[in-house]
């Protein structure tokens, strides 16, 4: 079966569907290009379908790879017969390719390949087939009882050979296969602490003694054993059915169970159990599992970056950036509306220094100065003490001058200050002081600052250190190109870092856009990118219906309309006899477009709908309006907080058991799924995403162990 056959079945999905999406994605197009404007080739398949194409047909390639690998060296060795060349050319899973292999890998030395040496092969072979019940199994073994092959005895012959088909066993693909399946239907992981923490209270106290079933143990479990087990915490085990294992190896193994071999060869049975295939099991089963776990978890932080990069910007405002601080004091940074850093002050409200007057008079000074229109303060240490702070300083203006002071998240602020790219924008600027422009312009447009910091880095997911990193940062890029496909680039405004995740372009390219920006001025029209050095026909096609050229002569260069796409709107307003300016924006001239009259063979109605659409509210951001959360005065550490208080607050993680919520007490509070909604939740971002402004109740306290219970369901009676 060839691949797009296969991931046809696979998927679900049409194979003509699949042979358009392949031979567009090796035709070097994107997936947000192929999502968004090339509908009538792929018949409407969204992004996470194509994302699962091209990761299936990836998978498949690398099988097909390893495949001509094994058979080149099985076939050098002369063992490759045609049935074992046909398994292997069926075979549609990695491990059941090295399974087959196993017998023909190079090994080091083992206690089979030490008897094969000694010439036990025949005798191992002797007992697998022997049939008679009465045969004198030491007098055959004597034959092969050499002193000058380290074999004194016949027992040293017979445990020799026992050896080889142990090995052997160990090594058939049909029983390593058989036996994953049991541990995977029937195992059961457990763990337990170590010697040494037996008697001490760790963060893995539900893991003390614990037990659950491989086929039901959530991912969020079994990555936290696997870390406790990291730490040394932890003893973890899969533990296997011996006796359903062993009893299905002598069925396939000891093919006559009245043979005089055949008490000798239940306990081989049970030795390449107990010593190779057990443990072989278990590490395979582990990788099964923990892949299926990372899967989940990287999908879960995707989605929660998601969340985070699409929540709602403030917009053009001037904002007032603060980066609160005790001993060091808090750092203020003030940027204009479209994020250019104005000018900084440190002030000293707190311990040691106590300089409250001084720190009053530089914020309202700075707010009056730069004409702030909203304050933004970090939610890291000292952060409700310093918004608390800047409310009271800004009780000396007059109520219709206080700008809003909102809570920020600092998450990544601090990897961002000390980057590269913060070196280079701001290459003397003091590393606070960076903190605290981010800090204020990611109220401004989460997306546009957010990029700027390794997605890693963010920390809107669980056990993100735990899982394959090459697999995470290829999640959460792609999230990251789907976000600014999403929403659009400014051409004219956008940074290096946003530019280099818009679909087509790269950081070269990027650069090169910026450095042309910087040479020439702001592009007047989508054509003028093709001026950059290095865009291309294939870079200009890919990226440019991402690209937004707001004020430009023509309209359309700021929207999502591709430039491909313009003859036919001008089709559209000729029709009208209105202009294409006429159109943009006017709902009665677009509810007159006749669709069918510009359906054709290139062009179906998918697109025509799309640019309709667009055409509509062109350029408009997709993202919500911007809302933040009030934290309560009386509550600005956990031990202010009292059970039945119900209080305002953040998303600021979802997962699989639950969402966190920052509700300015420096320390989240978990709302378990079972209290997330008056109904079953089996899952958390059905009902809250990252970001999202929620009332909670406290349900738990335990100060001494920081873990806040909270409940949205009870929040509301």
């Amino acid at each position: 079966m060839e691949h797009p056959e296969r991931l046809a079945v696979e998927l679900g999905l049409e194979l003509d569907r699949i042979a358009a999406a392949l031979a567009l994605l090796e035709g070097g197009a994107t997936i947000p290009f192929i999502a968004r404007y090339r509908k009538e080739q792929t018949d409407n398949l969204d992004e996470t379908q194509l994302r699962a194409i091209a990761a299936r047909h990836q998978y498949y390639r690398e099988l097909d790879e390893r495949r001509a690998t094994v058979l080149n060296t099985i076939r050098e060795q002369g063992k490759l017969t045609p049935e074992l060349e046909a398994r292997i050319l069926a075979v549609t899973l990695k491990p059941e390719l090295e399974d087959l292999y196993l017998p023909f890998k190079p090994k080091r030395t083992t206690r089979a390949s030490k008897a094969r040496e000694a010439g036990l092969e025949p005798l191992a072979h002797w007992l697998s087939d022997l049939t008679e019940p009465e045969a004198d199994l030491a007098a055959e073994a004597a034959k092969y009882a050499l002193a000058d092959k380290g074999l004194e005895t016949a027992d040293a012959a017979l445990k020799g050979a026992c050896d080889i088909l142990a090995e052997e066993w160990a090594e058939d693909a049909d029983a390593r296969k058989e036996l994953r399946e049991l541990a995977a239907k029937e195992g059961v992981f457990a763990s337990a602490a170590k010697k040494e923490f037996e008697a001490v209270a760790t963060k893995f106290e539900m893991y003390r003694d614990f037990h659950e079933p491989v086929g039901s143990i959530p991912s969020h479990r079994l990555l936290a054993l696997i870390r406790g087990e990291r730490e040394k915490v932890l003893k973890v085990e899969l533990e296997i059915p011996k006796d359903k294992a062993v009893r299905a190896l002598v069925y396939r193994f000891i093919r006559h169970p009245r043979s005089a071999a055949a008490g000798l060869l239940l306990e081989t049975v049970v030795d390449a159990f107990d010593r190779l295939l057990a443990p072989a099991t278990e590490t395979e089963i582990r990788k099964q599992v923990r892949r299926k776990a990372e899967t989940e978890a990287i999908a879960v932080f995707a989605e929660n970056l998601r969340d985070l990069l699409l929540a709602p910007p403030a917009g053009r405002k001037a904002v007032l950036g603060v980066d609160p601080g005790f001993r060091t004091g808090c750092k203020i940074a003030a940027v204009d509306p479209t994020g250019k850093f104005l000018e900084y002050r440190p002030v000293f409200p707190f311990e040691p220094k106590n300089d409250l007057d001084g720190a009053k008079l530089a914020l309202l000074a700075m707010v009056c100065d730069d004409k702030i229109e909203l304050i933004a303060v970090g939610n890291g240490t000292a952060g409700r003490e310093a918004e608390r702070f800047v409310r009271m300083a800004l009780e000396e203006l007059p109520e219709a001058k206080r700008p809003p002071v909102v809570m920020a998240s600092e998450a990544g602020a601090s990897v961002y200050s000390a980057s590269e790219n913060a070196i280079r924008e701001f290459p003397r600027l003091d590393i606070t002081v960076r903190g605290a422009i981010s800090i204020a312009r990611r109220l401004q447009d989460p997306l546009s600052e957010l990029v700027k910091i390794e997605p890693r880095s963010i920390g809107v997911g669980q056990y993100q250190h735990d899982v394959d990193q090459g697999d995470l940062k290829a999640s959460l890029d792609a999230v990251v190109e789907s976000c600014v496909a999403k929403v659009g680039v400014d051409a004219n405004l956008a940074s290096v870092e946003l530019l280099k995740y818009v679909a087509g372009l790269n950081r070269a390219a990027a650069a090169a856009i910026v450095s042309h920006r910087h040479e020439h001025g702001p592009f007047r029209s989508r054509e003028a990118l093709k001026q950059v050095k290095g865009m291309g026909e294939k870079t200009f096609e890919q990226s440019v219906g991402f690209l937004r050229i707001p004020g430009a002569m023509n309209p359309l260069d700021n929207s999502a309309v591709h430039p491909e796409r313009y003859e036919l709107v001008e089709s559209m307003a000729r029709a009208l006899n209105v202009t294409v300016r006429d159109l943009v924006g006017n709902k009665a001239l677009l509810e007159a477009v006749d669709l069918k009259a510009f359906v054709g063979e290139a062009i179906g109605l998918p697109t025509v709908q799309d640019i309709l659409k667009e055409l509509e509210k062109p350029g408009r951001d997709p993202r919500a309006e911007f809302h933040c959360a009030s934290f309560s005065e009386g509550a600005r550490e956990i031990g202010h907080l009292e059970i039945g208080m119900v209080l305002e607050g953040v998303v600021s993680n979802v997962a699989n058991f639950g969402a966190f919520v920052d509700i300015g007490v420096h320390q989240d509070g978990l709302v378990h799924v079972s209290e997330l909604a008056d109904r079953f939740v089996t899952e958390p971002r059905t009902v809250v995403k990252v970001g999202q402004v929620v009332k909670v109740k406290i349900i738990k306290l335990d100060a001494d162990m920081k873990r806040i219970g909270l409940s949205m369901k009870q929040a509301k009676s």
